[in-house]
């Protein structure tokens, strides 16, 4: 028998049923081997569709602004190509970084990533990661964006340059890891460390309780 519920959507209040029977499965709408992996480390087994948006094409003056808004059409790229089936979720994701009022994605080059590293060696910045969560047949939708404050170490000109050249930081928005070799070069963090690797677990699972649906079933059976 399905559960009656409610879903806020656009500042209304939504009357939905939840059918208890449905195999739920979670499609992500990334090509971040990071965000796979902790989302395998956490039970489950999602599959990666590669949305292939043009990112550029998203203006925004805020770093919060432009990670949910490509989010967003990262995981309704994906959604518009896939055949009907209530079970499948979209999970699209984007991370972006605000530092001394500029907005950092991905390095355009080594030249790039070097002068940033420079600018941040010492300070601290605020990385955002959007969340937008699609359902396909329901057409319900619920997005939010994790936020955490980074400090960043006050590494040397030797210690960037070996950075940038190991090309870890050219493959991520602010030029830097927290799971990987740019994990050395980051003092502390305040908030989620899941959400800096580039997803939020217990976000996602506020997203997924708000579509009536409890993150266990999306635990590998």
């Amino acid at each position: 028998m399905p559960l009656a519920g409610t879903f806020a959507r656009l500042g209304l209040v939504v009357s939905f049923f939840v059918q208890t029977d449905i195999a739920y499965r979670l499609v992500l709408a990334s090509a971040s081997p990071a965000r796979r992996a902790l989302l395998t480390g956490a039970g489950i087994d999602a599959e990666v569709i590669v949305s292939g948006v043009d990112e550029s094409v998203v203006d925004a003056d805020d770093a919060y602004t432009m990670s949910l808004a490509l989010a967003r059409m990262k995981a309704r790229t994906v959604a518009a190509q896939l055949p009907a089936d209530p079970g499948v979720l979209v999970l699209g994701c984007d991370s972006v970084l605000a530092f001394e009022e500029e907005v950092f994605g991905k390095p355009a080059d080594a030249e790039e990533a070097t002068k940033r590293w420079m600018a941040m060696r010492g300070k601290s910045g605020v990385l955002h990661t959007g969340h937008h969560l699609t359902g396909l047949v329901s057409g319900l939708q619920a997005e939010a964006v994790g936020t955490t404050v980074v400090h960043f170490a006050d590494v040397s000109d030797t210690e960037i340059e070996s950075y940038v050249a190991s090309g870890e930081p050219l493959q991520v928005a602010g030029a830097f890891t927290l799971d990987g070799r740019g994990g050395a070069f980051v003092e502390r963090i305040e908030g989620d460390p899941g959400n800096v690797i580039g997803l939020s677990l217990p976000l996602l699972r506020n997203l997924l309780a708000e579509m009536g649906v409890p993150i266990t079933a999306l635990w590998r059976r």
